[in-house]
């Protein structure tokens, strides 16, 4: 058969004025793709857009780049300083918390402390207390407590020899110096006797190498006593104000056969009535002999509580003593 017919419009060699190339074209610029209104190309399509920004409407825009680390504004210095300011404030705070605390806790201390030594100190105080207590029960012992020693040591100075014409024996000074001066002293009447019964006034007192002139100024009889008075200062002894009892110890001081400071101890026999109505009488024990007459006899306290006035004839430890009671009322002493 011969070659194919060809229709209009169909394929084939024939080609007809009013059909269009296999490709169709389009105006425009080419390229390997299509193109499209407002589509980016490999090149930047429109005046001012980024070669290389995003593809898409809106996506960058022409301005000012933001600042980055610039100098900062008045504002931002305001908030670190205030923040500063707080910071400051608050430590503050804190460090005036933990003084205040601090403090509180040493007050507590310090109140402990002057508690402890209020009651330290009043333990101190109860046992001082308790000290002087016991000082003052022992000291009262130890005066309670018979010392001839310490007891004729206090009243020797005070004692005297008296030597009257042919006569001695014993004085002491008694009680506070009279008003116009000088020492009272107390002895036994018959001691100065016959100088006094001669008309004489003036007898002397002896005490180791000193001798004073004394004057007798009063005198009773009865109760065999005698007031002297010298003008020479001397320590008067205490007269004891309490009564003597029987069994109480005492000594006895004068000049024996004249011999001065002679001291002898004894205890109280007995308070009794002269049987001579002189009046009451201390018998004591105490060795005594001539010389002794006018001595005092004194207790544990260093008092005199009688005048020695004479002993029993043929017989051993009874001797007599006017009660010191006796010399202060009769003269006014003591």
């Amino acid at each position: 058969m011969s070659a194919s017919p060809s229709y209009p419009g169909g394929p084939g060699s024939s080609s007809y004025p009013d059909r269009q190339p296999a490709a169709p074209s389009y105006p425009g610029p080419s390229g390997s793709g299509p193109a499209y209104p407002g589509r980016p190309v490999s090149a930047p399509a429109y005046p001012g857009q980024p070669v290389s920004g995003p593809s898409q409407p809106g996506a960058a825009y022409p301005g000012p780049p933001a600042p980055m680390g610039g100098p900062a504004g008045p504002a931002s210095r305001r908030s670190r300083v205030a923040v500063v300011a707080l910071a400051l404030a608050a430590v503050l705070t804190v460090v005036t918390g933990v003084q205040a605390y601090q403090i509180y806790r040493l007050d507590d201390r310090l109140a402990a402390a002057d508690k402890r030594m209020a009651e330290g100190q009043g333990a101190d105080a109860g046992r001082l207390d308790g000290l002087e207590q016991r000082a003052g029960s022992l000291e009262k012992q130890a005066d309670a407590a018979f010392n001839p020693e310490a007891v004729a040591s206090a009243v020797l100075p005070s004692v005297f020899r008296v030597r009257a014409g042919q006569f001695t024996g014993t004085a002491f000074a008694v009680g506070k110096a009279p008003s116009g001066g000088g020492t009272t002293l107390l002895t036994n009447f018959h001691v100065v006797e016959s100088v006094f019964t001669a008309g004489e006034r003036k007898v002397f007192l002896e005490r180791k190498d000193q001798r004073f002139e004394a004057t007798i100024i009063a005198t009773d009889k009865d109760k065999d006593l005698a007031q002297l008075q010298t003008t020479a200062k001397f320590t008067g002894l205490v007269a004891a104000r309490a009564p003597v009892r029987s069994g109480q110890q005492i000594i006895v001081v004068g000049a024996p056969l004249g011999l001065q400071d002679s001291v002898t101890t004894g205890v109280v026999s007995a308070f009794r009535e002269d049987e001579r109505g002189g009046g009451p009488v201390i018998q004591f024990d105490a060795p005594i002999n001539p010389g002794n007459s006018g001595g005092p006899v004194i207790n544990g306290s260093k008092e005199v509580v009688g005048i020695a006035t004479a002993k029993a004839r043929n017989a051993e430890g009874i001797g007599l003593a006017v009660p010191i009671k006796t010399a202060c009322d009769r003269f006014r002493l003591c």
